[in-house]
């Protein structure tokens, strides 16, 4: 229990999780474990603990800080081919259609297929673009020339770093001060 038996939840104590050269594993989402993870890993020495929060967790033999900034002891390299996800089309596109312009959140997008599927194309990266449901209903089951729409980024995979960069561009609602030396966010954290 956490000092003074107040009682929280997990989701107020997250540790930043970085890989063993000091980076985020990931950044979008960004890459965090819950208090319970993190101090288990501590203790099977899996990862150093490079900052703390204020607040304590007691078993019966012992007290520790909660830990706010882990890094990883063995470094995990980054795959080199993302996986081909609807998430990741979105996050490779910057949530912007790629018809209109327009940023919208996730729950908002659809995917297009630039070469219909119903004309033999293929869902892969380099035939997938993000489109918002205006656009992709607009376009239908039509070739970009027959409807005069072409996406303004031309559809491939991207690296794994273009995905993690783009990342960067989105900073999630919660970032703890303790993460501010290890964060590199377009944004500006709050104090």
């Amino acid at each position: 229990m956490p000092d003074g038996g107040v009682s929280f939840a997990r989701s107020h104590y997250p540790a930043l999780v970085l890989n063993a050269d000091f980076r985020p594993l990931s950044y979008f989402p960004l890459s965090v474990w819950s208090w319970q993870d993190a101090v288990k890993a501590v203790f099977m020495d899996r990862v150093s603990v490079l900052s703390e929060y204020e607040t304590l967790v007691h078993s019966p033999s012992m007290a520790m800080r909660l830990p706010s900034v882990i890094a990883l002891k063995e470094y995990i390299p980054a795959a080199r081919r993302p996986a081909f996800t609807r998430f990741n089309v979105f996050l490779r596109d910057r949530f912007e259609c790629q018809y209109c312009g327009d940023g919208f959140p996730t729950q908002e997008l659809t995917f297009d297929h630039v070469m219909p599927r119903s004309k033999g194309g293929r869902t892969t990266w380099e035939n997938v673009v993000t489109a918002c449901s205006c656009c992709n209903l607009r376009k239908g089951s039509r070739l970009p020339r027959e409807c005069s729409m072409w996406p303004l980024n031309p559809p491939r995979q991207p690296t794994s770093w273009e995905l993690q960069d783009n990342g960067r561009a989105f900073p999630p609602n919660y970032l703890h001060e303790s993460w501010r030396d290890y964060l590199y966010w377009d944004a500006e954290l709050e104090s």
